[in-house]
């Protein structure tokens, strides 16, 4: 299933279960004209799920490396569950959290490994803030099983020593950037390097994910857009939503670890255990 049609499918269910918003099993407590802008990512390596809140099934057949369209979703809370492919509602989910949306955040929800190789459900909360004209902001997450790296862009480290679940952020001149990943302190490279178009006022989200034992390391890379500022701006009412990019590059021997941004501009996912 492409990226494309998972996300028209998360769409379609979420728009038939805001009518039956009642249903216990589905426990999003909405206000009127409140909503959140969220996608979703399967960072899993070589296992197909199903995306459930609560008993209702939101993304079936969902493949490894897909990230969905942006969508809006209601605020409220959500049990979030991911069962193998099939398994679900009535069996044991591999994840289970509960999610709050806040109103207004734009997000990135994501099942990836811990850094030792255990599946887990983070919310990134992306940048959506205003970017200086000429300048792209450029976001890495790290969200795989493996140690701490440092990020170098045109050989200089740019961010240093990540590590499971971190991200890191910067706001960099708009043009295209060699960039490639080396353990952290050293100059051994774990994966790249990768050219990444960086252009003009939007924020580029680069997310490492994988298995180390497994080796197999892929990047994926989220464009966001509608932050820019005069000159040169987009027109009042820019969405800065997200536009999915599926560009992955698979890497044979070391994968990285998991980066997870939890806060940004007070627009948070808070993510908690749901009592088993």
């Amino acid at each position: 299933m492409t990226h494309r049609v998972a996300g028209a499918t998360v769409a379609g269910i979420v728009v038939a279960l805001s009518v039956t918003a009642g249903a216990p099993a589905f426990a999003a407590q909405r206000a009127a004209g409140d909503q959140a802008t969220v996608s979703v990512f399967h960072a899993v390596p070589g296992l197909t799920v199903d995306v459930y809140a609560g008993d209702k099934e939101l993304i079936p057949d969902f493949k490894p490396g897909t990230l969905t369209e942006p969508m809006k979703l209601d605020a409220g809370s959500y049990d979030i569950k991911i069962f193998k492919d099939g398994q679900g509602p009535d069996g044991s989910p591999a994840i289970e959290k509960t999610v709050d949306v806040p109103a207004g955040a734009n997000a990135t929800l994501v099942a990836h490994l811990t850094a030792d190789g255990k599946p887990a459900l983070d919310a990134f909360v992306n940048d959506t803030s205003k970017i200086p004209a000429g300048k792209a902001r450029l976001t890495v997450r790290h969200v795989a099983a493996a140690p701490a790296v440092d990020v170098r862009a045109g050989g200089k480290p740019v961010f240093k020593d990540l590590v499971n679940p971190k991200e890191a952020k910067a706001e960099v001149a708009a043009g295209t950037v060699s960039a490639d990943v080396v353990l952290a302190g050293t100059d051994t490279v774990a994966i790249g390097p990768a050219d990444l178009d960086l252009a003009e006022g939007t924020d580029t989200v680069v997310y490492a994910w994988g298995s180390a034992s497994d080796k197999n390391l892929a990047l994926k890379t989220q464009t966001i857009t509608g932050m820019h500022s005069a000159p040169g701006g987009v027109p009042a009412g820019g969405s800065g939503e997200a536009a999915a990019h599926n560009e992955g590059l698979p890497i044979g021997a070391l994968s990285l670890g998991a980066v997870s941004a939890l806060g940004a501009a007070g627009l948070l996912f808070r993510l908690r255990a749901t009592a088993r």
